[in-house]
Parts: C-alpha cells; structure tokens; sequence
C-alpha cells in the first residue's frame, strides 16, 4: 500500500482544531473592500469553523492530519 499524499491546496488553506473541526478563512477579503460594510469586513478577520458537510470533504484531502 503507498503512502497517502496530502492535498498541497488544502494544508495551506485548512487547519485543524484539536477536537478535529476544520477552520478556514473567510472569504471576500481579498480586494473590492471599498463596496463592503464595515460589519462585513469586521466579521470576516480570522477564521471560521466549516460546517460539518464542507468539514468531511476537507478531512478527506488531509489523510495524514
């Protein structure tokens, strides 16, 4: 059997938690920010955790983490 490979796409977009959530960043940061509300653009620093649907098909990129 050989090794498993980790998605390169997903380790540098992903992390996971402790108790095996995924957390990503949110999105609509990147530019056009002029056109934003200031909540949205508050809300958005970070990360955020996915939801459990989005979360197994992230897992099933990162075999190893």
């Amino acid at each position: 059997m050989p090794k498993l490979k980790t998605k390169s796409s997903a380790k540098k977009r992903f992390k996971l938690t402790g108790t095996g959530k995924v957390r990503a960043a949110v999105a609509f940061k990147r530019h056009n920010l002029r056109k934003r509300s200031t909540k949205m653009k508050r809300q958005a620093r970070g990360m955020m955790t996915l939801s459990p649907q989005d979360a197994r098909i992230v897992k099933s990129y990162m075999p190893n983490a």
